[in-house]
C-alpha cells in the first residue's frame, strides 16, 4: 500500500511538473513562432532528435535495469543476520542487524551510481558519432541553415552536462524521491525559455541571422539547470545514506569481509552483475524502440524537405502535449511501481511474484488502462474538430494554412494507441525476463521495417505528407500494442489471475457510441469542419465546447463508480 501511494504521488507530481513546465514551454514557443520559419523549426526539430538520441542510447536502458534491481543484499543479509543471532547475544545480534541494514543500503545505492556514470561513457561516444553521421548525410538545405555546425556541438555538450547530472537522478529516482526532479526540470525549463526567448529576440532586433543557435543555447542552459539542482540534492541524499556520487567501489557488509576472495555479484567491484547483464539485455530493444519513437522525424528529415518537417513538427508537438503532460509521467511511475511491486514481493528463490502481489498489479493495470480509454475517447471525439482551431487561434492563420492543422487532426485518432502502447511496454519492461526482452526486440525490429515500409508508400508512393506519416505511425503502433497485451495476458494467466480486457471497456458502450454520434452530427451541421481553416476560428471554438461540456458530463456521470474508486485511490481511503 505504501509502495502504490508513493507511485501515486510521484505520478501526481511529475503530471503537475510536466503541465506547469510544459506551459512555460508553450507559452515561450508562441512567442518564437511570431518571427520563426518553419524551416528553422525543421532543423530544430532535427537537432533536438539528435540530441534525444545521445540521452535515449546512453541511459534508457540503463534506467529501465536500475529500476528493476533487486537489493543486492537483500538475501545475504537475511542470513547473516540470523546467523549471527544464533552465534552472539541479543544485543549484539540487533546492533550487526542495524550495522548490516545501514551497509546494504550504502551499497544498494552505490552500486546504483555506479552504473549510472556508464551513461557518460555511452553518451560521449554517442554523441561523437551521431553527429559525425549528422553533418556527413544532412541535406543542403538544412546544411544551409546559418550557425547549424556549432549549434550540433551545443546541443552534444549540453547532452554530456546532463548525463553528468544522471547518478544524482537515478539515486533520487530509486529511494522515490520526486521532490527534486519536480525542483531541477521546473528550474531548467525557465532557463531554457529564457535563454532561447532572449538570445531569438536579441537576434531579431539587431537584424541578426543566428539561425537555430538560440535552440542550442537555450539547451545547454536547460543541461546545466538540471546538473546543478540534482547535483544539490543528490549530495545531500549521499551524506545522509553514507555512499559516494563518484564513482567507487560498493561497501562490503562486516560479515562479507571476514570472507575470501572477491564478491562474484560485482563487476570490478563497481558494478552489480545482474542490472549490468538485464541492461546489456535491453541496449539492443532500447536501440529499436527509439527508432520506432522517433522514425517518423527520421523519415520525414529523409524523405521531405525542411519545410515539410517544420510543419510536421508544429502538428507533432501539439498533437503530443498530452502525451508528454499526462502519459509519460504516469507511464514513468506505473514502470517503477509494477517494477518493484512484483520483484519485491517473489514467493521463491526463482524470484515468482507471490499471488497477492499479481492480484494487486492486475487490479491497478486494469484500472490505469481504462482510464487511458475514457481519456482516448474524449480526445477522439473532440480533438479532429477543436485542436486544430487552437492552432490557428494560437499560431496563426499562416501555420494553419499550411497543412499543420490538417496533420493535427489526424494526430488525434493517433494519442489513444500511444497512450495504450506506453502503459502496456510500462508493464512488459517491469515483468519481462531477459528471453522475452530479447524476443520483443525482434518483434519490434519486424514492426519498425513494416513502419518504414508504410511511410515510403505514404510519402512518396501516395504522396499523402505527413498526415500519410500520421497513419504509419498508427499502424506501427497497433502492431507493437497487440504484441504487448499478448504477453500480459500470458503473464497473467501464468501466475493465476486471468486479465479481462472487456473490463477496460466503457460502461453502457452502446449509450457511449450513441453519445460521440450524435457529437459528431451536430458539429457537423453547426459547418465545423475537420482541419479546415476557418473564417471564424472564434465561433466554431465555442460551438465545439458547447458540445464537449455535456459529452463529458455524461461520460463522467456514466462511469461515476470507477472515477469516485480513483479518487478515493488518490486520495489514500482506496
Amino acid at each position: 500500500m505504501a509502495k502504490q501511494g508513493s507511485a501515486v504521488r510521484g505520478a501526481s507530481l511529475l503530471i503537475a511538473l510536466q503541465i506547469s513546465s510544459r506551459a512555460v514551454t508553450f507559452v515561450a514557443n508562441q512567442l518564437l513562432l511570431r518571427f520563426l520559419t518553419a524551416q528553422l523549426l525543421g532543423v530544430s526539430a532535427q537537432l533536438e532528435v539528435y540530441y534525444l538520441s545521445i540521452l535515449f542510447f546512453a541511459r534508457e536502458s540503463l534506467r529501465v535495469a536500475i529500476q528493476r534491481q533487486e537489493t543486492p543484499s537483500t538475501t545475504k543479509n537475511a542470513s547473516t543476520v540470523t546467523a549471527t543471532s544464533t552465534a552472539t547475544t541479543t544485543a549484539t545480534s540487533d546492533k550487526d542487524s542495524n550495522q548490516e541494514s545501514i551497509a546494504a543500503n550504502a551499497r544498494d545505492a552505490q552500486s546504483v551510481v555506479n552504473i549510472a556514470y556508464l551513461a557518460l561513457v555511452l553518451g560521449l561516444g554517442a554523441a561523437i558519432g551521431l553527429g559525425w553521421a549528422y553533418l556527413r548525410y544532412v541535406d543542403a538545405a538544412a546544411a544551409a541553415t546559418p550557425y547549424l555546425g556549432v549549434s550540433l556541438r551545443i546541443y552534444a555538450i549540453a547532452s554530456v552536462v546532463e548525463l553528468l547530472s544522471e547518478p544524482a537522478f537515478v539515486i533520487l529516482q530509486y529511494r522515490l524521491r520526486f521532490g527534486p526532479r519536480a525542483a531541477a526540470e521546473s528550474l531548467a525549463t525557465f532557463l531554457r525559455c529564457l535563454a532561447t526567448l532572449g538570445s531569438a529576440s536579441w537576434a531579431w532586433r539587431e537584424n541578426v541571422d543566428l539561425g537555430v543557435l538560440p535552440f542550442a543555447l537555450g539547451q545547454l542552459a536547460y543541461s546545466l539547470g538540471l546538473l546543478a539542482v540534482y547535483a544539490w540534492y543528490g549530495t545531500r541524499l549521499a551524506s545522509s545514506e553514507g555512499f559516494s556520487l563518484f564513482p567507487r567501489q560498493s561497501v562490503r557488509s562486516v560479515h562479507e569481509k571476514r570472507g575470501a576472495g572477491q564478491d562474484a555479484n560485482y563487476v570490478l567491484g563497481f558494478f552489480f552483475k545482474p542490472t549490468l547483464r538485464l541492461a546489456s539485455s535491453l541496449t539492443a530493444q532500447s536501440f529499436v524502440k527509439h527508432i520506432l519513437t522517433q522514425g517518423d522525424t527520421f523519415l520525414v528529415s529523409i524523405l521531405s524537405d525542411p519545410k515539410s518537417q517544420g510543419v510536421y513538427a508544429l502538428a507533432n508537438n501539439y498533437g503530443s502535449l498530452v502525451a508528454r503532460l499526462v502519459f509519460q509521467p504516469v507511464e514513468e511511475s506505473s514502470r517503477n511501481y509494477f517494477s518493484k511491486l512484483l520483484s519485491s514481493s517473489s514467493s521463491s528463490a526463482r524470484g515468482v511474484p507471490d499471488r497477492t502481489a499479481v492480484a494487486k498489479a492486475r487490479s491497478d493495470l486494469q484500472a490505469l488502462l481504462k482510464f487511458y480509454v475514457l481519456l482516448s475517447i474524449v480526445v477522439v471525439t473532440l480533438g479532429p474538430y477543436g485542436a486544430p482551431l487552437l492552432v490557428q487561434i494560437v499560431a496563426g492563420t499562416r501555420w494553419s494554412a499550411s497543412g499543420a492543422g490538417a496533420v493535427l487532426a489526424r494526430y488525434c485518432l493517433y494519442i489513444p494507441l500511444l497512450a495504450l502502447n506506453g502503459v502496456a511496454e510500462a508493464f512488459v519492461s517491469s515483468v519481462a525476463t531477459e528471453s522475452e526482452v530479447h524476443r520483443q526486440s525482434l518483434w519490434m525490429g519486424a514492426f519498425s521495417l513494416a513502419f518504414g515500409v508504410a511511410g515510403f508508400v505514404s510519402l512518396r508512393v501516395l504522396d499523402l505528407g505527413a498526415a500519410g506519416l500520421v497513419y504509419a505511425n498508427g499502424i506501427n503502433m497497433l502492431c507493437r500494442i497487440v504484441w504487448s497485451s499478448t504477453f500480459i495476458s500470458r503473464f497473467f494467466k501464468k501466475n493465476g489471475a486471468a486479465l479481462s480486457w472487456s473490463d477496460m471497456l466503457p460502461n453502457n458502450s452502446a449509450l457511449v457510441v450513441l453519445t460521440i454520434a450524435a457529437v459528431w452530427t451536430s458539429l457537423a451541421n453547426a459547418g465545423v469542419g475537420v482541419g479546415d481553416v476557418s473564417p471564424h476560428e472564434f465561433q466554431d471554438l465555442i460551438t465545439v465546447a458547447t458540445r464537449a461540456v455535456p459529452f463529458v458530463l455524461i461520460l463522467a456521470y456514466n462511469e461515476r463508480e470507477y472515477l469516485l474508486g480513483c479518487y478515493r485511490s488518490v486520495r489514500g481511503r482506496g
